[in-house]
């Protein structure tokens, strides 16, 4: 995969799958944007679904297209999924692994109880103060 450039990346962080704008959690963070490339002034976006039966998937391919082309270099752009790639939660920010608290594998977690008493949201707010 090539390096995004940081003017597309900035531009689609305030882009949200409707799943995860409760969270804060953009398609960056998520790790849904697989390529950017720029011919003249016509960009192609690819990227990548967290499940091939997203119901929100046409409304995400949508909101890009339409955020990319508010750039002042861009006049259009075309969004495709890439669907020979899979999304895995590798793909994930740090920030937005955090938000969605994604359990470790279970043979990591030598003491169930105590993983699941330590991370328990009142546990969590105990230990802002």
């Amino acid at each position: 995969m090539d390096e995004i450039p940081q003017r597309f990346l900035t531009a689609l962080s305030d882009v949200f799958d409707p799943c995860c704008r409760e969270k804060g959690i953009s398609v960056v963070d998520m790790g849904l944007v697989h390529t950017v490339s720029v011919a003249g002034r016509h960009a192609r976006v690819e990227l990548l679904l967290t499940s091939g039966w997203c119901p929100f998937a046409a409304r995400v391919l949508t909101d890009v297209r339409d955020r990319i082309e508010q750039l002042p270099e861009i006049d259009s752009a075309d969004i495709e999924v890439v669907w020979d790639t899979p999304w895995t939660t590798d793909r994930l920010s740090d920030s937005a692994r955090g938000k969605l608290r994604f359990l470790p594998d279970p043979v990591a977690v030598a003491d169930r109880d105590a993983y699941i008493a330590a991370h328990q949201p009142r546990a969590l707010e105990g230990d802002r103060s």
